[in-house]
């Protein structure tokens, strides 16, 4: 299952999505961090917190943060599990890579895509993506491999924003995410590659599959007690646990 249809106007093939996805990452990379954290007011690190430890990751446990980007879920674990000695990280990019190196000296990184990671079998107790599910290739091969390389009890953790379904709440999701917050990251950045890879963010939150489709995909994969949990109507915190 794929999270969204190919965007022709950026790439032709399924297959020239991830290059494509990596390429705007490595350039857009030094301006993701000050873009999130204003488009968020502020909240993106109390709240990755608070997600983490409510659904269960605790000091001692084994963390691989998948699509890590520049480390934001990782940080916010950090500071949970009181280091980073062991978070593993896992992201394609170059660029987003650099950037988390610097913020967890202690932390494992992997240079890799979701699809198939080099980690070993039933080795992590807890599993995170954030903000990242629409940039997989195919979900429930994604999901496979992360109930894979869980531990029997592990638990996985895919925050996202999701378009609401309703008329308004779907045109001021569409206000912010697809003219206001691209607009001021090229304002504020001066990047058009900044700019770019907020409207990329809309265009694949605007085309994602449904929360139901989500999670349907976790219980194909193997997953137990997949669920979604709703947030102001545009948060997603997908929950699952491997028997």
């Amino acid at each position: 299952m794929t999270p969204h249809p190919v965007l022709a106007h950026r790439y032709a093939q399924p297959e020239e999505r991830p290059g494509y996805v990596k390429q705007l990452f490595d350039q857009g990379a030094e301006h993701y961090d000050p873009v999130v954290g204003w488009g968020f007011f502020g909240t993106g690190n109390l709240y990755r917190k608070y997600a983490q430890a409510r659904h269960g990751l605790k000091p001692g446990m084994n963390l691989l943060d998948v699509a890590c980007g520049t480390g934001l879920m990782s940080v916010a674990a950090s500071q949970v599990l009181g280091s980073d000695k062991t978070i593993t990280c896992v992201e394609p990019s170059d660029g987003m890579l650099a950037v988390a190196r610097k913020k967890l000296p202690g932390a494992t990184f992997i240079q890799s895509g979701a699809e198939k990671m080099p980690v070993e079998d039933s080795t992590q107790d807890f599993l995170t993506v954030g903000y990242a599910l629409r940039h997989f290739a195919d979900l429930t091969g994604t999901f496979r491999e992360f109930h894979r390389v869980l531990k029997p009890g592990g638990r996985v953790l895919i925050l996202e924003a999701t378009r609401p379904a309703g008329k308004i709440g779907s045109w001021l999701f569409k206000l912010y995410f697809g003219i206001v917050y691209p607009f001021f990251a090229r304002l504020l950045t001066r990047s058009k590659k900044a700019e770019e890879m907020m409207v990329y963010f809309w265009e694949t939150m605007d085309t994602c599959v449904r929360p139901e489709a989500v999670v349907s995909a976790l219980k194909a994969a193997g997953f137990q007690d997949a669920r979604r949990i709703a947030t102001l109507g545009v948060f997603s915190e997908y929950v699952a646990v491997k028997a």
